[in-house]
């Protein structure tokens, strides 16, 4: 088995101390990157100029839109082109090296041109995900201090309208920093434009399709994204130049053996992470064809990501569990009517996958045939941290687990006592003992709440926040978060791994587990679990339920309540908001603080009423 050792590119990338960071976790000098070598650290000359050069006529971005079959090409040519004209805009109405610009823009060549444009004059760019309220917008514009906001009149998704423009002029009225908003036009519907607002296409009309690239230097800001906190409060992560982006071009090149002509499919939204990272800044980094998609999973029906890989020919297929969970619960015919031999690597991302779920997208989508890579990382790492490739040659990889740790990162597990655990077999505290290039180098305005989240709990590591076991072989499983351990009896569990002992059920393709008080054992398990269409006595799924996890983890484990739902509580990039579902049986709804990133707040009211009935079942049997 290929153990990856500290990372080695054609450039010394050793970590240096820096004043306020542990020695091992300096930035690396990216600055290398430059040190008298034939190669330019400009993001935007990585990203488009190498490439309009060799091969201007090469398409960088299929935009697959919300309108089904309705796709549109884009060579680096032309990207280049936009991204100058909105740069030269930009600067017009005054942005300048260092200032930030919100972009509040779906899925769409635009709003990559916007993150390059940002990128070409030195500006600072934070995407906030197109479905947040007004609420969230405005306090990331506020916190960044924007000075511009750019955004579309409306946006489409699963062909519905959403009212960008309206949430947008609700944000401003609360945001004394911006200046203008710089509106694009994604339907013919007219919006009110006010005294800040400037139509996008006709200014970028007036300029030029040229713009000098700003030179940075490696450590300079790139981005800032903002990610939910333990607190409440979002933080407003940093990263910056060389260093990130010869992460995400190298991960996404190892990971998913990216070849040159793949059309490359991670159908994240840009809001995200990983649409920075694998939709806009690895691939085109490595000029590769990636594809935009501005849809749902299930619209016009549950065969859209499969059509999309048939017309499109796609050769590595990227999204997330919760999606795979979705589709499954609507059978396999959806797949089998298309055309996939084009695939060649499937991807999943963002929390941990099931077994039932890693083994439907492995035989059913990928006909046994491709590479599945179940890959750990966060917002804070950049990129893949740990995943089954790269690796030698034809190498094992292990049904929902990340297994491999990538080149250049060193994972620790740590005991309860903040002692490293060596061997295998073991469970621990994930953490990474030394820096890698594509790190989050602090969160903007409050490096003292950096330092605090991810370096103290652990000295001299960086604490991931999730929870691991390690293999006897060395392979790594992500258990879920440390804060999702539950102690019954004294044993201490993931809830993870009572969602995956039970998601395994034939007719299960969603489960949540929480721990709740519980008179004698301290905390007791509490499992919602949402059950396939066709399934027939519920009473007899959840008696196999409570075996399935007693035999495949202990009696101790299994949950004292299991909630049959219709659905779980999720935000709009699918994650289950467990704090929720937590209050709802702890009787705590009057307060469930922050639900604007909730996809749909009715499933409250759902899931409310399904308790009632519950409880009001078992006062009766009693």
């Amino acid at each position: 088995m290929l153990r990856p050792g500290p990372l080695r590119c054609c450039h010394d990338l050793t970590p240096t101390p820096g004043p306020r960071t542990p020695a091992r976790f300096a930035p690396p000098v990216a600055a290398a990157l430059g040190r008298g070598r034939a190669c330019d650290a400009r993001v935007p000359v990585n990203c488009l100029d190498q490439h309009v050069q060799k091969s201007p006529e090469s398409v960088a971005l299929i935009w697959e839109r919300d309108e089904p079959g309705t796709e549109v090409r884009i060579t680096y040519r032309e990207l280049l082109e936009t991204t100058c004209r909105l740069a030269n805009t930009l600067k017009r109405h005054g942005v300048r090296r260092g200032d930030r610009v919100a972009i509040y823009m779906p899925v769409s060549p635009l709003a990559v041109a916007a993150m390059l444009a940002c990128a070409r004059i030195g500006a600072v760019h934070t995407v906030v995900f197109a479905g947040f309220s007004a609420e969230s917008l405005a306090g990331r514009i506020n916190d960044a201090k924007c000075k511009v906001v750019i955004t579309f009149n409306q946006g489409l998704r699963g062909g519905r309208v959403v009212e960008l423009k309206k949430i947008v002029d609700e944000a401003v009225k609360h945001c004394p920093t911006v200046q203008h908003v710089l509106v694009a036009h994604r339907t013919d519907n007219k919006v009110h434009m006010g005294h800040l607002d400037i139509p996008l296409e006709e200014e970028m009309a007036k300029e030029d399709p040229v713009c000098a690239p700003e030179s940075m230097g490696s450590e300079d800001m790139l981005f800032l994204l903002y990610t939910s906190g333990s607190t409440g409060t979002p933080k407003g992560l940093v990263h910056t130049q060389a260093g990130y982006l010869l992460y995400a071009a190298l991960t996404h090149k190892l990971v998913f053996d990216y070849r040159p002509g793949d059309v490359f499919g991670c159908v994240a939204d840009i809001g995200w992470i990983t649409g920075h990272s694998y939709v806009v800044y690895g691939p085109l980094c490595n000029g590769a064809t990636s594809v935009l998609f501005e849809s749902t999973p299930v619209y016009p029906d549950a065969g859209r990501y499969w059509e999309m890989v048939q017309r499109l020919k796609i050769n590595q297929f990227y999204g997330a569990p919760t999606a795979v969970r979705l589709l499954l619960k609507y059978g396999d015919s959806w797949v089998k009517k298309y055309d996939r031999s084009s695939l060649r690597t499937l991807g999943s991302v963002g929390e941990p996958i099931n077994f039932e779920a890693w083994e439907w997208l492995h035989k059913v989508v990928g006909d046994g045939r491709c590479t599945l890579v179940d890959t750990w990382w966060q917002t804070e790492t950049g990129g893949i941290c740990i995943a089954p490739r790269p690796s030698e040659e034809g190498a094992e990889i292990l049904p929902g687990m990340a297994m491999r740790p990538f080149f250049g990162i060193v994972p620790v597990l740590m005991d309860e006592k903040g002692k490293v655990v060596e061997g295998g077999n073991i469970s621990g505290a994930l953490c990474l003992s030394q820096a890698w290039p594509g790190m989050a180098r602090t969160i903007y305005g409050d490096h003292q709440r950096f330092m605090e989240a991810y370096f103290k709990p652990y000295p001299g590591h960086y604490f991931t926040g999730d929870g691991a076991y390690r293999t006897e072989d060395g392979y790594y499983q992500i258990t879920g978060r440390m804060d999702d351990v539950i102690n019954i009896s004294g044993h201490r569990l993931g809830t993870a791994e009572i969602e995956d002992a039970m998601a395994n059920h034939p007719a299960v393709p969603e489960t949540a587990v929480i721990g709740y008080p519980h008179d004698i054992k301290g905390e007791g398990a509490f499992a919602f679990i949402v059950l396939k269409d066709n399934t027939g006595d519920t009473d007899a799924v959840v008696k196999e339920l409570k075996s399935a996890v007693a035999t495949k983890i202990a009696k101790y484990a299994v949950p004292d309540q299991i909630l049959v739902v219709k659905r779980l509580p999720k935000t709009r990039s699918g994650k289950v908001m467990r704090r929720l579902l937590r209050k709802i049986i702890t009787g705590r709804t009057q307060d469930l603080g922050d639900i604007t990133t909730l996809e749909d707040p009715s499933v409250i009211t759902e899931i409310l009423s399904a308790y009632q009935k519950y409880k009001d079942k078992q006062a009766a049997s009693q």
